[in-house]
């Protein structure tokens, strides 16, 4: 706030500094009485100024966007705490409304209908399951859609096929007014509770530079990849990338248990060499331990995007065949370990069977 930054002035001017200016009064003078020397402030610290700079944050406060948040599941819960604990305005709506009372208790006003969400912000932020889901919640009963939209904004962290996402904006527009951005994320559940998450965006340039401060407070990056619908394929782009180190991840980890050395070892016997990732920090202890909750990702999600890629891949005449094959290991993970397992648990399909 503009307050704490003349706090810190003022400390400097009355308890010393080594600064050069604050020996002269931080563009003021100072005149010696006795053994002190009595510092003549500048306008700016004077009572008049503070109460201005208090003003001026007051007048800001005002003009912020007023925030909303639909589906506070495993990833929508974490982004929406950190955006009440920023101290924005939040209204939130989620279809299990008990998932809501912890952001409720942090100032979250929680409202019965996606509408009702619509109504009372002016940027709208959502993350749920699939494409279905979203349709649900802008077009069905009580959808966003049914709010005035003139003005306002949808961000969609959800991930969904791009042109789904393409369909979606454009009849919403023709419906009530209201833009889109795709914004899907990556970076897990982790990144969601820490903030550091990665943010691929796609839609008009001005309409993200206004969202983009209050991104900020729940992603480490957020970048415009082109009009609508680019974010959703550069997500595309980051799930080739992350289900097929998940499946190789999954294989180097079993080869090194089955050779008999210890596969715990291997993040950092290969750290700094042209092995070392973030996926291969983070997962392989994690398969070696048997940690899979809570989950860094459900491995229905992680197949429904391969299958997207799969999709995108055949009309764009895109040869996938390492991502095609990690969509069919995630689907027999799926029939094995169940939807809503730990994709990681893809490592187990290759586990020694009794007998």
């Amino acid at each position: 706030m503009p307050t704490s930054v003349s706090a810190t002035k003022l400390s400097q001017a009355f308890h010393g500094s080594n600064d050069e200016a604050s020996h002269r009064g931080i563009h003021g003078t100072a005149r010696r009485t006795g053994n002190c020397a009595k510092a003549t402030l500048p306008d700016q610290l004077s009572p008049a100024g503070i109460n201005g700079d208090i003003e001026m944050a007051a007048a800001r406060a005002e003009t912020a966007e007023k925030l909303g948040y639909v589906g506070l599941g495993m990833m929508g819960s974490p982004m929406a705490r950190r955006l009440v604990g920023a101290g924005h305005d939040l209204t939130i709506w989620n279809r299990s409304p008990e998932k809501a009372t912890g952001l409720v208790e942090a100032g979250g006003k929680l409202v019965a209908h996606p509408s009702d969400v619509a109504d009372a912000a002016s940027i709208i932020f959502m993350c749920v399951t699939d494409a279905a889901a979203v349709e649900e919640v802008v077009f069905g009963p009580h959808g966003v859609a049914m709010a005035a939209g003139a003005g306002k904004l949808v961000v969609d962290f959800s991930s969904i096929h791009p042109d789904a996402a393409r369909a979606i904006a454009a009849r919403l527009r023709m419906t009530n007014g209201m833009g889109w951005i795709d914004a899907p994320v990556s970076g897990g559940t982790m990144g969601a509770e820490e903030g550091t998450l990665a943010v691929m965006a796609g839609g008009d340039a001005a309409e993200i530079e206004r969202v983009r401060p209050y991104v900020l407070s729940i992603a480490r990056r957020l970048t415009h990849m082109g009009p609508i619908g680019a974010g959703q394929t550069a997500k595309l782009c980051n799930q080739v990338i992350v289900g097929c180190a998940m499946a190789v991840l999954a294989e180097a980890t079993r080869l090194a248990v089955n050779a008999g050395i210890d596969a715990g070892r291997l993040p950092e016997a290969l750290a700094g060499g042209f092995a070392d990732s973030i996926p291969l920090q983070l997962f392989v202890p994690r398969m070696v331990q048997g940690i899979h909750s809570p989950p860094l990702g459900h491995i229905a999600t992680m197949l429904k995007d391969l299958d997207t890629v799969v999709d995108v891949a055949s009309h764009t005449s895109s040869p996938v065949p390492m991502a095609s094959l990690a969509a069919q290991l995630f689907r027999l993970a799926k029939a094995a370990r169940g939807a809503d397992a730990d994709a990681l648990e893809i490592y187990k399909l290759s586990a020694n069977q009794p007998g």
